[in-house]
């Protein structure tokens, strides 16, 4: 098959603004980004410098956004990319019903918004220490940093970290039952994902970007010139962090 399009399945804290930058410098692979993050279509619209008073109907402000959206993603390139996390799933794959009402499934309608879509489903196995990582970033307010060291994504100013271990456990729960639903859904769909985790995308971006590529037809070698455009966060708090929840739950 010759795919039109890629959507990365994943959660919080798993690695996607790297991968997301490494498929976007490839040059080949679209521009792949969050672009249906909040489930809220005025939201969408914003994002895209559009407003619901644009357009006559509810119907035709969703197909913009939805049209919008494929152009952004496919920055310069044939290829459209896509993150999606769990969290705002349920109301996309309603207003992409509503888009096109026809498709027996969300497998089909996600075909007919995008084309032939390979899947590629990225986890974070160490889901503790993803969920100790989503509440650092929820409490500092930065939640990304660029390869150099300076900021990439800041949603708060900053403030100093405090432990948690409600706010952890509460993640980790959520974590958990993220991948679960992914599980499930690509099951009921019958879809066979490109399977990525956060451990070999740290370890081996090229290699992972590598086998993205070749699974779109791409270049592969294209990945072997990439540089990670991003940093990781995690230090020394984050470490005594996970022994102390550890500790506290029978070493969990």
């Amino acid at each position: 098959m010759s795919f039109k399009s890629y959507i990365i399945c994943t959660s919080p804290r798993s690695g996607s603004t790297l991968l997301c930058g490494l498929l976007r410098d490839t040059g080949v692979a679209g521009d792949p980004q969050s672009l249906f993050h909040r489930p809220s279509l005025d939201a969408w619209l914003q994002s895209f410098g559009l407003a619901r008073d644009d357009f006559d109907s509810p119907l035709s402000a969703l197909r913009a956004a939805f049209d919008h959206a494929i152009h952004t993603g496919r920055g310069q390139t044939d290829i459209f990319g896509l993150r999606l996390q769990r969290h705002s799933f349920s109301y996309f794959t309603q207003q992409l019903a509503q888009l096109y009402p026809d498709p027996p499934s969300d497998l089909t309608r996600l075909q007919a918004a995008f084309g032939p879509t390979l899947f590629i489903h990225l986890t974070r196995e160490d889901k503790l220490s993803q969920a100790v990582s989503r509440v650092m970033a929820e409490q500092t307010g930065l939640w990304h940093r660029h390869a150099d060291g300076t900021e990439l994504e800041r949603l708060a100013p900053p403030k100093p970290p405090q432990y948690d271990a409600t706010a952890i456990a509460g993640h980790l729960r959520d974590l958990q039952q993220m991948d679960l639903d992914w599980q499930a859904w690509f099951k009921t769909q019958g879809i066979t994902p490109l399977r990525l985790s956060y451990d070999t995308l740290s370890n081996n971006p090229q290699g992972c970007v590598a086998q993205i590529l070749q699974a779109l037809g791409q270049d592969p070698d294209i990945a072997s010139q990439l540089c990670p455009p991003t940093a990781r966060l995690s230090n020394s708090i984050n470490r005594d962090w996970i022994r102390r929840f550890q500790a506290d739950h029978g070493g969990l």
